[in-house]
């Protein structure tokens, strides 16, 4: 692998995002880029633990931080001894940022709510995943009262169909089958662009403009911004996998309003419903919290109903976390050791949905996406395979599920 070692924590924006500073960065320094995350204090707990590992491992390498921890709080990651430079989320696409004697010193951060545009990086290539990571848009405008991460990733901001489609052309040339499109909140895309143009016009773009794309897969998308012309493309498009990770976050509506989330309960179930009902493979992913403040067992019950009455095969669970300048910090705490085993409820739940959906493929025909081990891969649902014999990294092939192993499900080809 060429450049410099990258750490990448967090969400798939951050893996695009790792990968264009993989290449902006440069070759020829020592150096170790943290991309960190912000989501929740164990995140940024992770962060810290990461830099230390780093520091043990690669003494003499020059350690970089950045990403939404570092954006939120320079000040107490430039404090650490391991850490040469702190580098925000506005600029860290910045060449400049990273080179031994930047203009800033050692903390390069900027107003994130100055920035207007996403930056229309171009990573060339990924290091470390068969599939192609593209961001379309970035920050978010929505204040959801547990979320910090607008103050690491700013307002709102898309990039334009042009530039994506020219990006997933040259991805595409260089022989990746498939791209996912990332984003902070990849369904507000397109209102601050000319002419308004939303997430399914861009993907609708996408699939006549690049013929030679094989399997288009859209990151976490919020439930209540699914208009007619996505759904429809969710449900009919064949290129477009059918597998989707929705940002539901809680089961119980006096909780989502306390959330300033813009669905209800029933909305959750009813556009999972229809979906299911026009593309019954489409596989659901959520994330959940766990001990949100005022949450009592009536409220964590319905959120837990909800893992079965969505068919959530992929749940994401989050203990809820404080985060210092949210409004849910300011509101009455669960105590730890009830979120904890609220916690735990929903991934026993989830893990045994999961368990029983893998069951249920096994036997099936799917086509994998062999990664770059050549060994594992996913299938278009998103199930995570495990081949008997070595493959062609970055083929598609077309395989039968012998039997579940635990998370994964084991292939040989068809």
């Amino acid at each position: 692998m060429s450049g410099p070692e990258l750490i990448t924590l967090g969400c798939r924006l951050n893996i695009a995002e790792s990968e264009a500073m993989r290449a902006l960065a440069g070759d020829g320094e020592d150096v170790v880029i943290v991309n960190s995350c912000a989501v929740t204090a164990e995140a940024v707990r992770e962060t810290r633990k990461a830099i230390r590992r780093a520091s043990r491992a690669r003494p003499e390498a020059r350690i970089i931080v950045t990403g939404c921890a570092a954006q939120i709080d320079p000040a107490s990651f430039a404090a650490m001894p391991e850490v040469a430079r702190v580098v925000g989320n506005a600029d860290k696409l910045n060449p400049a940022s990273f080179a031994p004697s930047a203009a800033g010193g050692d903390t390069i951060v900027s107003d994130i709510f100055a920035v207007r545009q996403t930056a229309p990086h171009m990573a060339a290539a990924f290091a470390e995943h068969a599939r192609a990571f593209v961001e379309v848009q970035n920050g978010c405008d929505h204040r959801c009262t547990f979320c910090i991460i607008p103050y690491g990733r700013g307002n709102s901001r898309s990039l334009p169909a042009g530039l994506v489609i020219d990006r997933i052309k040259a991805l595409a040339d260089a022989g990746h089958r498939e791209v996912v499109l990332t984003g902070v909140d990849l369904t507000s895309y397109g209102p601050d662009l000319p002419g308004a143009p939303t997430l399914g016009m861009l993907v609708e773009r996408i699939l006549v403009h690049v013929p030679a794309l094989e399997r288009l897969r859209l990151s976490s998308l919020d439930s209540v911004e699914i208009d007619d012309r996505l759904f429809d493309l969710l449900t009919g498009e064949a290129r477009i996998m059918p597998h989707l990770h929705l940002s539901l976050q809680a089961g119980d509506d006096m909780i989502l309003k306390r959330m300033k989330r813009r669905h209800s309960r029933a909305q959750a179930i009813a556009i999972i419903e229809r979906l299911k009902a026009k593309r019954p493979e489409i596989a659901i992913g959520a994330d959940l919290i766990a001990g949100f403040p005022t949450e009592d067992e009536a409220m964590a019950a319905n959120t837990l109903a909800l893992i079965d009455d969505c068919d959530v095969v992929f749940g994401h669970i989050f203990p809820f976390s404080p985060r210092e300048g949210t409004p849910a910090a300011r509101m009455p705490q669960i105590d730890r050791a009830t979120i904890r085993t609220r916690a735990a409820r929903l991934r026993e739940a989830a893990d045994r949905r999961r368990a029983g959906w893998l069951q249920g493929l096994v036997g099936t025909r799917q086509r994998l996406l062999v990664e770059r081990d050549g060994r594992t891969g996913h299938a278009e649902n998103f199930a995570r395979m495990k081949l008997a014999n070595p493959a062609e990294p970055g083929a598609i092939l077309p395989v039968r599920a012998l039997a579940r192993e635990h998370d994964t499900l084991i292939a040989e080809p068809a």
